[in-house]
């Protein structure tokens, strides 16, 4: 059943439109991430202030992290489809395309900018287009690196968790594995990354890190239940572009390879 599974068009071209998906969503993540924004003043209400440890916080977060639910959405429909082999290629091939994109930066960075280029935008207030240009794109290595190994452990987890609820639920409570493995890979994802790239690459102080990497997650934690009810639209929508036999045995086959 396997092969004639693998075989067949659909779970193909679902494969690559899904790949693209990830692959896509996992580099802007990582690229537009070096903006820090407000939550609240995006959406024109007042600062949260939330007590923490003696001190008020804000949500202040990294633009990535608008996509990175997203990602982690993503991983569980392929999951779902293609088993936990198929979230480890894909997360295998995403890490390898960041790293080949920080690499493809870096070296723009260090290109030799042309001289009207530097100075066209002083009228907008940017007295330097080459410094603003490598000021926004450029990431210390902490970070690089903590960026990677946060998202590798977050996909191995958010697969391995999803699988063994799936095993106890089978096709049924689709939200229970999904949300739960994203909330648990989310929890680890924000916490990971602070501690690589600001505890030991910036001597931040762990209840610093702590408390950055809670703010962030009580965001993620809403966005994954918000994105619920959009988990059900995309899996029906999965299962009428499949048609009901070649789903039931790809998901029976995703099973059993997990």
């Amino acid at each position: 059943m396997e092969n004639n599974v693998n075989q067949h068009p659909k779970f193909q071209k679902l494969f690559l439109l899904l790949g693209f998906l990830f692959l896509t969503n996992a580099i802007i993540a990582e690229i537009i991430g070096t903006k820090i924004f407000s939550l609240e003043g995006s959406l024109g209400i007042p600062p949260a202030n939330i007590s923490l440890g003696g001190e008020t916080f804000s949500f202040n977060l990294t633009a990535g992290v608008m996509l990175w639910p997203v990602v982690f959405v993503l991983t569980d429909i392929i999951n779902e489809y293609y088993g936990r082999k198929g979230v480890k290629k894909l997360s295998y091939l995403a890490a390898g395309m960041l790293v080949y994109s920080f690499l493809m930066i870096l070296g723009a960075m260090n290109l030799e900018g042309a001289d009207f280029w530097i100075k066209s935008k002083q009228g907008q207030g940017i007295p330097e287009m080459d410094t603003a240009f490598n000021a926004i794109l450029g990431q210390g290595l902490f970070i690089i690196i903590g960026s990677l190994i946060a998202f590798l452990i977050g996909q191995m987890v958010d697969a391995f968790v999803f699988t063994q609820v799936k095993k106890r639920t089978g096709n049924n409570m689709i939200w229970l594995r999904a949300t739960g493995s994203t909330l648990i890979s989310q929890f680890i994802d924000s916490y990971v990354v602070l501690f690589i790239a600001f505890y030991w690459g910036a001597d931040w102080s762990a209840v610093t890190v702590l408390k950055i990497g809670t703010i962030n997650y009580i965001y993620k934690l809403g966005v994954a239940i918000l994105l619920t009810p959009v988990l059900y639209g995309v899996h029906a929508g999965i299962d009428r572009f499949l048609g009901k036999e070649l789903s039931q045995n790809m998901m029976k086959t995703a099973m059993e390879s997990s």
